[in-house]
């Protein structure tokens, strides 16, 4: 059996590149342990984090009320346009402020408020 011609030929410098793979895997492994270990916290935080019960999307700007949703809509925008509202500051929003409901998840119908 012929060996590959890449490697050194010699059994020396075979252990030596045998032993620097070595360390270089368990860096690796460390690393990819390091790696789960934060995407198992990062899981359980946001499991552990119950959705607020009702949101407030945002224009781009932030600053302007778009869109009242119920807090697990998946149409409420992205997280950074989106703040939690209480019960009444969603009442509040959407008969004094004329912020509008979502057409989604309607949460003018869960709270009561006809149209």
């Amino acid at each position: 059996m012929s060996l590959p011609s890449d490697l050194p030929p010699d059994e020396a410098r075979l252990r030596v590149l045998e032993t620097w793979l070595l360390l270089i895997l368990d860096r690796v492994r460390a690393s990819l342990a390091h790696l789960e270990q934060q995407a198992a916290i990062q899981r359980k935080s946001e499991q552990a984090k119950p959705p607020p019960e009702w949101t407030l999307e945002t224009s781009i700007n932030g600053r302007t009320p778009l869109t009242v949703h119920a807090g697990d809509c998946r149409m409420g925008g992205s997280q950074v346009r989106t703040r939690p509202l209480s019960r009444e500051d969603a009442i509040r929003a959407l008969t004094v402020g004329g912020v509008k409901a979502c057409e989604f998840c309607r949460p003018n119908s869960e709270l009561g408020i006809l149209d």
